[in-house]
């Protein structure tokens, strides 16, 4: 994390700020933090949204506090978060994007989104708190106030520029299924791939911000159709995305779920065919892609859970003259910094399709080849997480202990992450070996040592 912060951040967490429409977000709410950003950054401001059914109102309170500050704003509509980003690289002062993500259809919320197209740090973020809580907001006169156009170009714009990275009819002859799961997706995704050469068939590709199909996080089960729809086509595979298209998670030609942390994995040995450099990725990520990154030469950084520790990481090694290579999160938000510096869902899934064309493996086979990995995951809810971090900081004082974010216990045969959760009382922890029974005996070590502390232990999952 960015050290020295003059205070914590009070209202935006690891990704925006988000919360329940009517509970904990309001249009109210949202005006503020556009009159904010508008005070603290000024000049040509675009704002984006995803497809929940709050969005329109709270991207019109979002526009009318930019305006108020005297902002020029562009109004993308329903547009991918990664497209947003790149709109903001190349033509904009700054942007918003009204998402919640993978959050339920009743949350909504907002990501600000800096000059450089990554989302604005944290030290910045406290600076825009700080004019939210204060009031210390510049509005104008009525001479003055901003002005909003459409901007439908936003969205053609990126698929040409994911689509420039790669041969053309890089995909002919594939066929592969998205679904965008009603999403920001459903306005870029099926297009892209077309663009590659690829023939489309899609499910859950209207937009729609009740999520009729599948809920917004895309997991194996609600992923079932996708599946099945890749199975009767006998599509090379099939690609989802979360609610606002920053991640991509995939199935195989089989129809089977492909591991989040072994997509990344695979990403990275097909792109050390050409290249070599630094793999940045938070201590959650798991050892499957630094095992494949080292075998290739590659350097692995760690960082803080949260992907824009990843990108700014990365923006800050290559400044410094310090080849890297990508980064991401095992969660299926991958970054690609020829591209852009932040994670990008439908590169993602065009970097799949360059994948499957240059090896001419199926996917179930390159998966196959990586080595098997047991993970244990589990949350406990408790308001001493902090207190459980000390405890067990103590109980392995002895060994190698990275502080980078809670603490990561390192072992050649297994390792373990403890870390308080930024925005609930809760303890998380990840285990993970390439045995099952390693995995499960370290984890038995951590839950004992909780136990002696008097924390009781959670649900796994």
């Amino acid at each position: 994390m960015e050290g020295n912060l003059p205070r914590a951040k009070r209202l935006f967490g690891t990704n925006g700020v988000r919360g329940e429409i009517g509970r904990d977000m309001h249009p109210d709410l949202v005006l503020r933090i556009g009159l904010a950003l508008g005070s603290l950054r000024g000049g040509s401001i675009i704002v984006g949204r995803d497809t929940r059914t709050s969005g329109p109102a709270l991207a019109s309170a979002l526009q009318a506090g930019l305006m108020a500050t005297g902002c020029r704003v562009a109004d993308a509509g329903v547009i991918p978060t990664p497209a947003l980003q790149y709109a903001v690289g190349k033509h904009y002062d700054a942007g918003a994007m009204v998402t919640a993500s993978h959050n339920p259809p009743e949350y909504n919320g907002v990501k600000i989104i800096d000059t450089d197209g990554t989302e604005m740090g944290d030290r910045e973020i406290v600076l825009l708190e700080d004019r939210i809580f204060s009031d210390s907001i510049t509005t104008v006169a009525w001479n003055r106030v901003g002005t909003v156009v459409s901007a439908p170009h936003i969205a053609e714009e990126y698929v040409q520029g994911v689509c420039s990275h790669f041969p053309e009819g890089a995909g002919e002859g594939m066929t592969v299924v998205v679904d965008p799961g009603s999403g920001a997706g459903c306005a870029t995704t099926p297009a892209l791939l077309a663009g590659l050469g690829c023939r489309v068939h899609t499910i859950n590709a209207r937009m729609d911000g009740t999520f009729p199909g599948r809920d917004p996080e895309p997991t194996e089960e609600g992923l079932a159709p996708l599946a099945e729809m890749v199975k009767a086509t006998g599509a090379a595979f099939g690609a989802a995305h979360d609610g606002d298209a920053d991640r991509t998670v995939f199935v195989d030609e089989k129809g089977r779920f492909l591991e989040e942390n072994r997509e990344f994995a695979l990403v990275a040995r097909h792109l050390t065919r050409n290249q070599r450099g630094t793999i940045v990725m938070p201590v959650s990520t798991s050892r499957l892609v630094e095992m494949v990154g080292r075998e290739a030469g590659c350097r692995v950084d760690y960082t803080p859970v949260g992907s824009i520790y990843v990108a700014r990481r990365m923006r800050d090694l290559r400044a410094a003259g310090t080849p890297v290579m990508m980064g991401g999160e095992g969660n299926g938000g991958l970054i690609f910094p020829d591209h852009q510096f932040c994670r990008d869902g439908g590169m993602t899934a065009a970097m799949m399709v360059s994948l499957l064309a240059t090896t001419g493996e199926s996917l179930s086979a390159l998966a196959g080849d990586l080595p098997e990995m047991t993970m244990i995951k589990e949350k406990i809810r408790t308001p001493r997480a902090r207190d459980a971090v000390l405890t067990l900081e103590r109980a392995f004082s002895g060994e190698d202990l990275d502080r980078t974010d809670g603490i990561r216990l390192n072992r050649e045969d297994a390792w373990a992450l403890i870390r308080p959760s930024g925005t609930e009382p809760l303890l998380r922890i990840l285990v993970e070996a390439g045995d099952a029974g390693r995995a499960e005996a370290l984890h038995r070590e951590i839950r004992n040592h909780l136990r002696n502390a008097g924390i009781t232990t959670g649900a796994r999952s």
